[in-house]
């Protein structure tokens, strides 16, 4: 099927990769240069939805989306009234990703070569005062997973906003990765991002949410206080620092439960910032590139909306068995 025969026929549909709210994921390939490439093709009830991620999409072309792992904007047009999004092919979720393995929890040193590049894309979002408001492991894409494995880049802008153009009061974030001032109703800015990628990387080491899902209420309530609510699997810091169980790795896990805490601080004027962030002691390396798993690839684009990856409490001693060892093809820390 020709996506566009009167102006762009140069993309051949080749398959749809999934359905969302807002649109389809087609793959598809480029004619002339005879590559791949991802286009969303927005339902027509979700035009302005699409304005608006391409509207971000143009700001964010004017950072370098490799350097900093953001998905690449190739170009849109429109198509028999549907508003159509071309970006580079990537491979598979993140979320696709940790359900492969079980949603088993990753090793540390994975976990710290995917916190090193989403710190990095902080870094790119925070220069043009940007915040992507909807971080979670669906727009966490793996970019190929047999040439760069564990090579991440983030997706979605479609709930993007500037920094000077946030309301105060909005209720926007999936509830499982959102952050304490958007459910206080206070004032917001890109600090809120380093707040779930923070939850992200703690679920990446616990292989649960280990905060309350439930309400706000509750998450709040935790947050401030520690108080568990019954029939919930979650952890304290200290409860997921025991959850490693590599005894050479005690002072890393510690490092990183230090900045776990500083990226989930509830007051985001004590947050830690991206440039603190990848200044911390975790990412200490010298000149010695980290080992990193690799899986095989899966071509896939993200869907829409988040289901929950429950998984009840357990010891991390046998995801090591799980996770064959490769060198990391990224040169780590620049």
């Amino acid at each position: 099927e020709q996506l566009d025969q009167q102006s762009l026929c140069h993309y051949y549909v080749e398959k749809f990769l999934g359905e969302g709210t807002y649109g389809k994921v087609a793959k598809c390939l480029e004619m002339s240069t005879q590559k791949h490439v991802a286009i969303k093709i927005v339902k027509k009830d979700f035009e302005d939805a699409g304005e608006d991620e391409i509207k971000a999409l143009i700001e964010l072309s004017k950072i370098d989306a490799d350097k900093y792992n953001l998905v690449k904007f190739v170009e849109w047009f429109h198509h028999n009234n549907h508003v159509c999004i071309v970006f580079d092919m990537l491979d598979q979720s993140l979320y696709d990703y940790l359900e492969k393995r079980g949603f088993r929890p990753l090793s540390l040193r994975t976990i710290r070569c995917l916190a090193w590049q989403l710190l990095v894309a902080l870094s790119g979002l925070k220069k043009i005062n940007m915040v992507h408001f909807d971080i979670k492991p669906d727009n966490i894409m793996l970019v190929d997973q047999n040439a760069e494995p564990l090579r991440l880049k983030l997706i979605d802008f479609g709930l993007a906003e500037k920094v000077e153009d946030l309301e105060m009061g909005i209720r926007i974030q999936n509830i499982c990765f959102r952050a304490p001032e958007v459910m206080l109703g206070l004032p917001l800015d890109e600090r809120l991002d380093m707040w779930t990628v923070g939850y992200v990387l703690g679920m990446l080491y616990a292989g649960f949410y280990f905060y309350p899902q439930d309400s706000e209420y509750n998450i709040i309530r935790f947050e401030k206080t520690g108080q568990k609510v019954d029939d919930f699997d979650f952890w304290s810091f200290d409860e997921l620092k025991g959850l490693y169980s590599e005894k050479n790795e005690a002072q890393k896990v510690e490092e990183f439960m230090d900045l776990l805490k500083r990226m989930l601080e509830v007051d985001p004027n004590k947050r830690i910032s991206p440039d603190e962030a990848l200044q911390h002691p975790l990412f200490k390396l010298g000149k010695k590139r980290p080992q990193t798993p690799k899986e095989p690839a899966q071509v896939h684009q993200e869907p829409e909306a988040t289901a929950p990856a429950v998984s009840r409490k357990r010891k991390r001693s046998d995801q090591q068995s799980q996770e064959p060892e490769t060198e990391f093809l990224l040169q780590f820390g620049q």
